[in-house]
């Protein structure tokens, strides 16, 4: 598709997709301490990111009066705007409890996920299922501990409980990029399929938990827990689908998948950033 044409015959979209990566990227500068100057009481980033945010709304306007395709645009619009200026459910830096207990709610999932991953060896062609339990061997021990110390810190939340937790989310999270990358060496493609689904159902859940972990720790924390991240998100960022990560978030949180995903891309990035 021709970029030049498209942009023409799209403007509404291609202006909201302009829109929405200015904010994002100012959003990362002003995180970084970058502020290009002084504009008034704040700074040019920030002055960049509220004019760019503002434009954004005016796209994302009611579409009720307009036509079917202009509709859609706006809808997008409109999904783009909440996305941005509403905090993340799980990176919205809320008070240590609040994120504990969000954790806790987790749990059902993050069990249940871990239960799949035992049951799957059984679906697997006979010389992968040894590979594939070997690289999960150790999740059922980890969830349990990460649940148990989640509810530790709920029930006293203090930096010694804290401490613990961010041990073992990291831990957890290093446990995942590995069972992921050796199941990715399967080479048979229906074993494969079956054991890198079950794994990114835990690595989702994980996922979620470790930026709920990084939104209640400061920052010479978060850099002793990337420290201990040898595996990056960026191995095997190959080996996840974030549309599938969309569903789990939005499911739990209750909330469309279209939001979920702007939310799954933006954790996905906060962590990057913070070096995991």
């Amino acid at each position: 598709m021709n970029p030049i044409s498209n942009v023409w015959n799209h403007p509404k979209t291609s202006a909201a997709g302009l829109l929405i990566a200015v904010v994002t990227i100012a959003r990362v500068l002003s995180e970084q301490g970058i502020t290009l100057g002084a504009a008034g009481n704040g700074s040019v980033i920030t002055l960049v990111s509220a004019v760019a945010t503002a434009f954004l709304g005016l796209l994302a306007r009611d579409p009720s009066s307009q036509s079917s395709s202009t509709g859609s645009t706006a809808k997008l619009g409109a999904w783009a705007l909440i996305s941005l200026l509403l905090p993340l459910p799980f990176v919205a830096g809320c008070s240590g409890v609040t994120v504990a207990q969000d954790i806790v709610n987790w749990t059902p999932a993050l069990q249940s996920a871990v239960v799949t991953v035992d049951s799957t060896a059984a679906l697997l062609a006979p010389q992968d299922a040894p590979i594939f339990a070997a690289a999960t061997v150790g999740f059922d021990a980890a969830s349990n501990l990460l649940v148990a110390q989640a509810k530790a810190y709920l029930a006293n939340p203090n930096a010694s409980t804290l401490a613990q937790m961010q041990t073992q989310i990291v831990t957890f999270q290093q446990q995942v990029n590995v069972a992921l990358l050796q199941a990715a060496k399967i080479m048979n493609p229906a074993s494969e399929q079956h054991a890198l689904a079950s794994i990114q159902g835990v690595a989702t859940i994980v996922s979620a938990i470790l930026a709920l972990v990084q939104s209640i720790s400061n920052k010479a924390q978060v850099a002793q827990m990337a420290a201990q991240s040898t595996i990056k998100l960026a191995a095997v960022r190959l080996y996840l689908d974030e549309g599938n990560a969309a569903v789990v978030v939005a499911g739990h949180y209750s909330e469309p998948v279209e939001q979920a995903q702007a939310q799954v891309v933006r954790a996905e990035l906060a962590e990057a950033q913070a070096g995991f």
